[in-house]
């Protein structure tokens, strides 16, 4: 067993490494710069914390959120490393600490921001000392062509000739090959091995649903999971407040969380997340970056994201422990135009060209009849033919239905509304409606209208989207999003073409059990073994709140789990179990053994 996988047992409590790790951490202790890209909970941390620990020096992490360095940091701490970070939320007394022990040599890895590592007198402190690596974590934030671009991340490749001996290892779990290309680029590194090692999340399911009162979509899907934790993603400060209310008025336990709220609610909020004490965040993307809760079971987007960057990491947030979990996306027909307004409120045009195409291949996404998995994957680069049997799609195949003579209804009123108005006016014109616009403009003459009663408006909607996806109609997002005919049209209209659409989906489908659903933490555990673990989970909140830490960062989930399996009767059958590593071991063991002889 060499250096590397003797920390990896004892520290971290495992056994052996994923791929590509082992090879990873092999390049950074031979002094080589890496560039690393791993889905999220695939374990990039390790990448560079097992080298900090061996190389001698300092390890500088550079990462972008104060709560994400605090979660680090005291994971670290439980482990038994000397961590620390360095940032604006210490006192200047912690701040003089944290400096005499970087000073006395006694910190192996400092977690510190961007802004602050950029700092001349700092970075004269850091010349000075024997530093081991830089690990800079969500590299992604380098590039304009990612979905989170910082401008404070750019300065970052200012360091590289300032410390010419020293490897750099830059890591994300989100980048394209133009990002990837210029996050290289821009961070100078030199000679880097590239790791690439993929961006399914297998155990992630994925599933888009058609809007149709929402709020009760949400509450159907949440009440379905009643003891699982889970993020509500939202566009606008506006309706997190509004979602997060309605959920606490149905006796749902959830909280709100964005921008607009200031830091001390905003970290009250992160915490009760993280121990548990709620269930659900509604949050903007500024719930992002810091949640490192491996037990989140799943994440709802109520609204569309911008891109699929920020889709593919927010949904992996959920099941970082590596067990079931699932990603809900709520697709409605404001919600494109609701996010072109967003980015078009950008000043800066380039920025805005980027945002507007990685729009594009949003809707694409949420519009597709097609395996959901694989469209994340050739995204990113990646190719398969397999369906994955673990999405919406390919669970249950859309029912499709001969929709032509709807289909002729709809194209026959954007061309009687002489291709001037948008999705629900069309809609509204289809279904009747005596709205004074329709009235005043003289509309309820035309032949159309009124001609699609048979079908609710999410219906309309549903196969007015799929004619925009199947270049039967254009929607001119420029131009108030207008539907527009195209030369396809032709052949529906006048020569009789059938067209077979599918039937929009609604419904939440919720797989159950003969005793309703099966816990997602659960998985294939016994009945006795389930309370086993059920007892451990409570035990381990019980040491989390004595210790005011997470309840994952003393075990996660999944090490309670085998714990429950195994039923370790000693402290060398514990060590046995994945996750746990000799110093929590010592910490923690007497109370878990006790736990489990009791059972």
């Amino acid at each position: 067993m060499n250096e590397a996988q003797q920390v990896l047992r004892k520290v971290f409590g495992y056994e052996s490494f994923r791929a590509p790790q082992q090879e990873i951490i092999e390049a950074v202790l031979s002094n080589r710069d890496c560039f690393v890209l791993m889905p999220t909970g695939a374990g990039k941390s390790i990448c560079y914390q097992i080298p900090a620990l061996i190389r001698p020096g300092i390890a500088i992490i550079v990462s972008p959120l104060i709560s994400l360095m605090k979660d680090q940091v005291d994971a670290l701490r439980l482990n038994g490393v000397a961590a620390e970070c360095y940032n604006s939320s210490l006192s200047q007394t912690e701040a003089r600490r944290v400096l005499k022990g970087l000073d006395e040599g006694n910190v192996d890895l400092l977690y510190v921001a961007p802004e602050r590592l950029m700092m001349t007198e700092f970075q004269d402190r850091l010349r000075h000392l024997p530093i081991a690596l830089f690990a800079i974590d969500e590299a992604h934030c380098v590039s304009q062509w990612g979905h989170d671009f910082r401008p404070e991340y750019v300065q970052l490749g200012r360091l590289r000739p300032l410390f010419k001996e020293v490897p750099f290892i830059a890591l994300t779990a989100t980048a394209d090959k133009q990002t990837r290309e210029d996050v290289l680029l821009r961070l100078n590194l030199q000679d880097p091995a590239v790791f690439v090692s993929g961006f399914d999340r297998p155990n992630i399911r994925y599933t888009v649903v058609e809007k149709a009162q929402p709020l009760s979509q949400l509450e159907v899907f949440l009440r379905e999971r009643p003891d699982e934790p889970g993020i509500v993603y939202c566009l606008s400060r506006k309706r997190v407040d509004a979602v997060a209310d309605h959920l606490r008025r149905r006796g749902i336990s959830a909280q709100a969380y964005h921008a607009g709220y200031g830091a001390d609610e905003r970290t009250r909020v992160q915490d009760a997340f993280q121990r548990d004490d709620v269930q659900v965040v509604v949050a903007t993307v500024a719930f992002g970056m810091g949640i490192d809760k491996p037990n989140v079971r799943f994440v709802v987007h109520y609204d569309l994201p911008k891109n699929m960057e920020g889709y593919y990491q927010e949904t992996g947030r959920a099941g970082r422990d590596g067990l079931p979990a699932e990603a809900l996306l709520l697709f409605g027909a404001g919600d494109i135009m609701t996010a072109r307004r967003l980015i078009e409120a950008s000043d800066n045009p380039t920025q805005k060209a980027i945002e507007l195409k990685k729009l594009t291949a949003m809707v694409e996404y949420a519009e597709a009849q097609t395996c959901r998995r694989r469209i994340i994957l050739r995204y990113f680069g990646e190719h398969t033919t397999k369906p994955c049997m673990n999405c919406d799609i390919c669970l249950v195949a859309p029912d499709s239905y001969d929709a032509t003579d709807d289909v002729k209804k709809a194209l026959m009123a954007v061309y009687e509304l002489k291709q001037r108005f948008g999705l629900g006016y069309v809609v509204d014109m289809l279904r009747g409606s005596k709205s004074a616009r329709i009235m005043e403009s003289y509309h309820d003459s035309l032949s159309s209208y009124g001609s699609g009663k048979h079908l609710s408006g999410d219906e309309w909607a549903s196969i007015i989207r799929q004619l925009i996806q199947r270049g039967l109609l254009i929607q001119d997002a420029e131009n108030y999003g207008i539907l527009k005919l195209t030369p396809e049209t032709k052949p529906v209209l006048r020569d009789g073409v059938q067209v077979f659409l599918a039937k929009p989906r609604v419904k939440v489908e919720t797989p159950k059990t003969k005793k309703g659903k099966k816990s997602k933490a659960k998985g294939d555990l016994s009945d006795r073994d389930d309370a086993l673990f059920q007892e451990l989970r409570a035990l381990r909140r019980q040491i989390a709140d004595r210790e005011k830490v997470p309840a994952y960062v003393v075990f996660s989930d999944e090490t309670l789990r085998q714990m429950a399996i195994l039923k370790p009767r000693t402290r060398a059958e514990l060590l046995k179990v994945s996750g746990v590593g000799e110093k929590k071991a010592d910490r923690y063991g007497s109370e878990f053994l006790l736990g489990i002889q009791q059972s």
